[in-house]
Parts: structure tokens; C-alpha cells; sequence
């Protein structure tokens, strides 16, 4: 049976080929947990919001505030989406008001903080950047330098939930 790897298409063969074989031979989760052995403690919103608003302070301070930071459950990895930046617009009374939200998805509640900080990195970068052009990956540089390589291994990770299971 060959396996479609969805979170490495963008790879090549020749990595997804890699891949295949870590899973084939079982040991991506072995890979995983000797570079990543251990979680964060990023146990709740109010945790969240704080290590959000330090990287959002050091980064980009001059950039729109954030009215709303928090885990969220309904955030499925399936739909390609890892976080969420929206921005939300409300009329209140004659006025239009807009805010900035940053939701990430509840599974990274438990997992190592290499990978929670590249997803913050990425929906932060999106409060200067909507696109994801170089300007948008230059300052996703910027904020985590080795930011490509932990999307890749987060790629795996999600790999290694597909068709084994957890690790964390």
C-alpha cells in the first residue's frame, strides 16, 4: 500500500521517499522523541496569551494588539490548518471596531515547545504579512531562525499522528 504523506507534499521524492521508510521501519516516533523528548508547560490560555504577548513584544511591538489569544478545540489539523490569525471587524454602535485574534489548535497543548513556537511565529508573522510571500517567510526568519526546519519536523510529527499514532 503506498502512503500519501498530505503535510510533506510540497517535499521531494526523495524526502517523502525518507519518510515512507522511518514509518515503514517504525521508527519516526524514535527520531521525533530524540530531538523533541519532551513537552512544554503551556498548560492553558492564560499561559497562551503570556508566551504569545513575549514573542509578539520582542518582535513586533509596533504592530496591532491582540484582543483575543487561546487554545482551540475546533481547530481540526485535518483542514491544513495549524493556527488561526483572524481579523475580526465588528460594528459597535456607529462604529467599526477590529480586532486580532490568534487561536492555535488544541492539539499542540502537548507537544514539544519547538513546535508551539513555530506555529505562534507563523500566525504572528500574519499580523504583518497576510500573504505567505518572502517577506512573510523572511520575517518568520527573523523571529525563529531555524523556523523551516521545525515546520518540517512538525510536519512530520503530524505524519507520525496519522499513521501511527501519538507520541506525546
Amino acid at each position: 500500500m503506498s502512503k500519501h504523506l498530505k503535510y510533506l507534499s510540497a517535499y521531494s521524492a526523495d524526502i517523502q521517499a525518507q519518510v515512507k521508510t522511518l514509518i515503514d521501519e517504525k521508527r519516526l516516533a524514535n527520531f521525533l522523541l530524540n530531538k523533541y523528548p519532551n513537552t512544554h508547560g503551556i498548560a492553558n490560555d492564560n499561559q497562551l496569551r503570556e508566551f504569545v504577548q513575549d514573542l509578539k513584544n520582542q518582535y513586533l511591538k509596533k504592530s496591532a494588539p491582540l484582543s483575543k489569544i487561546t487554545f482551540d478545540n475546533k481547530i481540526h489539523v485535518i483542514n491544513n490548518a495549524l493556527g488561526l490569525h483572524s481579523y475580526v471587524t465588528r460594528v459597535q454602535g456607529g462604529k467599526l471596531k477590529s480586532k486580532n485574534e490568534i487561536r492555535v489548535a488544541a492539539l499542540f497543548k502537548k507537544t514539544p515547545i519547538e513546535f508551539l513556537s513555530m506555529i505562534v511565529v507563523h500566525e504572528l508573522a500574519h499580523l504583518k504579512e497576510k500573504e505567505h510571500n518572502k517577506a512573510f517567510y523572511k520575517l518568520c526568519n527573523h523571529m525563529l531562525p531555524d523556523y523551516h526546519q521545525l515546520e518540517f519536523e512538525l510536519r512530520l510529527y503530524l505524519t507520525q499522528i496519522e499513521f501511527i499514532g501519538d507520541i506525546y
